[in-house]
Parts: structure tokens; sequence; C-alpha cells
């Protein structure tokens, strides 16, 4: 049977994630999506932007398309352009300086920030060390990458990436915002939040429950005090469906979702899951990282320990790319205790790490091309806030 065409509720949900990089909001909000029509598998949708000719039109048309293609039963996505009318304009701009005001205390990511959620359906698939290895991967090719560990019980990103010191604290205004650990990393830098550099032990047990759980994340989405050029920022997601995960989509509607798991069935069927619960909070999709594909032994022989065509299955099963295939390889794990990452060296899991960051960059997440599109239109809202 042929999947079921997505409904608007849903198309118009993963549109609220779709950010203008210059007014800072979604295109929803803005009340820059005019019409949504579905016709069996083809999704046509009527924008509206403040000019015709702006710069950022192929931003907002690449980011459209990728979620809205991602939908299962989507077989097309049209995008009709428009301009807004003056009565229009001032809608988007009264919302647009309304969230200026509203969201200036609530979040330092800044709108132009690439956000992937990698994320799991299950522990041990080694969920972060795709994302310290991704993250440093981003940071050589010249990109200002975050990495955020909101997985508060396990916390691991700070020794997998040798950022061990204490988060320092500075006061803006009458906030008190945290400090991200910093390491440049060739071209590029890193800028990392973890539980781990706010314990003194690492092996401390953090015994805490959901409400606190979820208000530590909130703390490192609203008080972190991100550098405003960041390009990337790369959350290591505890592992299932829960109230972090619930949590987060809320706060950050435009994340995107990285999904990892291992060949495993049992882990392909779990890690299904995650895509559905990304789906039903309005994520996007970006693909699949299937890790721990096979151990390639010094004589050339190839030992898949942990099963086939896991990672395969589940791309193959809910329409999404498989970004690539890790190797199992010793260094891998000698890289993640030295605060090393082989993406860093060389060898089958540096390549192949390597191979996805190309596909991020290039294709499946690509960084966000700034262009004066609105800048005089933003400027007289930023002048306006700062009146206010």
């Amino acid at each position: 049977m042929s999947p079921v065409p997505p409904t608007t509720e849903q198309v118009t949900g993963l549109l609220a994630g779709v950010i203008d990089p210059e007014l800072g909001s979604d295109i929803v909000d803005l009340g820059m999506v005019r019409d949504v029509t579905i016709d069996g598998g083809q999704v046509t949708i009527a924008i509206g932007l403040t000019t015709l000719g702006c710069p950022l039109r192929s931003q907002i048309q690449s980011d459209v398309t990728a979620r809205i293609e991602g939908l299962p039963g989507v077989v097309e996505v049209r995008i009709q352009w428009a301009e807004l009318d003056a009565d229009q304009k001032a809608h988007t701009m009264s919302r647009a300086r309304f969230n200026a005001q509203a969201d200036r205390v609530s979040t330092l990511i800044p709108p132009t920030c690439k956000v992937l959620a990698v994320s799991s359906g299950k522990g041990g698939v080694g969920k972060s060390s795709v994302t310290v290895n991704l993250a440093a991967g981003l940071a050589v090719r010249g990109f200002a990458v975050g990495v955020m560990d909101a997985d508060i019980w396990g916390f691991s990103v700070t020794r997998m990436l040798g950022a061990e010191g204490r988060l320092a604290a500075r006061r803006d205004g009458d906030r008190q915002l945290i400090v991200p650990q910093g390491r440049a990393l060739g071209e590029g830098r890193l800028e990392i939040v973890s539980m781990g550099n706010m314990v003194d032990d690492e092996e401390d047990a953090l015994m805490w429950r959901g409400l606190m759980l979820n208000r530590a994340v909130q703390h490192f989405i609203e008080d972190v005090a991100w550098s405003p050029d960041l390009d990337y920022l790369l959350i290591d997601m505890p592992p299932g469906t829960g109230d972090v995960q619930m949590g987060l989509a809320r706060m950050l509607p435009r994340a995107e979702m990285l999904i990892v798991t291992t060949p495993a069935r049992s882990a392909q069927k779990v890690a299904a899951r995650a895509v559905t619960m990304g789906r039903k909070s309005h994520l996007r999709i970006v693909g699949v990282v299937e890790n721990m594909s096979a151990f390639h032994a010094p004589t050339g022989e190839v030992y898949s320990l942990f099963g086939t065509g896991g990672g395969g299955e589940l791309a193959a099963e809910a329409g999404i790319p498989l970004l690539g295939r890790i190797p199992i390889e010793e260094s891998v794990a000698a890289g993640s205790d030295s605060g090393e990452p082989i993406v860093l060296k060389t060898g089958p899991a540096a390549q192949a790490f390597a191979a996805i960051v190309d596909l991020i960059v290039h294709e499946a997440a690509p960084p966000v091309e700034m262009a004066g599109c609105s800048a005089r239109l933003l400027d007289a809202i930023e002048a306006a806030v700062d009146r206010a």
C-alpha cells in the first residue's frame, strides 16, 4: 500500500520549524505561509516574502523542501512565491518585533544556526561518539560548532572532546549566563556545555527525576552564551523518547533529528520509535547513521559482529537517507578516551565520519547563507526593541 498523504496540520507543524534567518522567527508565525494544498502525494505551499527579490529565498526554499519531502506519502513539494501586500508586511513586521522583544531573553542560539539533535532509541549504540566526531569534523572545516550534552545522566562529551574544565558564568544585566568551554580546531572552533563541566567528579551519579532533567536542559537552551556566529549546534540527546526529548521539541521546534542505530535489527526497531517521536513533534529527520557496522581486520577480513543492514532498513522504512556506516575500530574508543576524536586522524572510521560531515554540509543540513534580504527591516526592528 502507498503511504497515506500527510495532513495539513503535519505540513504546517513542520513549516513552523523553518526560521527566516534575518527576522529570527518561523515563517508560520510571521504569516508568510499563505496556503497549504495537498493533492495525493503533491504538496503545494504558498509563501509570501517581503520582497520577491529576497536573496534568502533559496535558503527558505531549501529548508521547506527538505522538511516536507521527509514526510511519508510526499512525492513532490511545490512552492508558489508571492510578495506580501502592505497590510501583510505590516503584520509580519509586527510579529517579528513582538518576537524580538519576547525571545531576547529566551535563547541565545542564533537564528541562522542549524540545530541537530543526535538521537537514538536505546543506549549503547555510540550516539555520543557520533555527536563528538561530527562536531569535530564540522569544526575542522572552519565552522563554529556548539555541542550541548543533553544526556544529563550519562554525560560524556567533556572527556570525549578534551574539555573537562569548569563552566564559567557572566552577568548580562539582571541575568546570569553560562559561558561554554571553548576549543579551537583547525579553522573552526567548538563550544561545549555539559553536566560534566558542572560536577567535581565525573563518576558522581545525578539522581534526578523528569522535572529536574527538563529544567537542566531548559537552562542549557535558554541561558548559555553561545557565540552569535554559531553555524551548528549538535545536541547529544539521552536515549529513548521521554521527557527530555519532548521538552526539547517544544523549546526548539526548529531542531532537526539525526538518528543513530547499529546494524542489529533489535536496535533498528527501537530507533524507529525515535523517528516516530520526531515526526509527531513536527521535527525534520535529517537521516540515519549506522554505527558499529562491521569490524575490519588488519588482514582485510570483515566481521559483522552486530548483524547487517539495520541502518539501511530503518532508512528505507522511514523514507529518510542513510548518511553513512561507521566501522568498528579500536581507535574510535581510544580517541574518545583521550579527547581526540577519530575524525581528526586517519583510517576507515575517520573516512566514514568525514564523508558524513560532507553530506551534512552539502546536502543534508547545509549552513545558512546570509545575504541582505530584509536587513533594512531587521534594523528597524532592532532599533525599535532597543528603544522599548
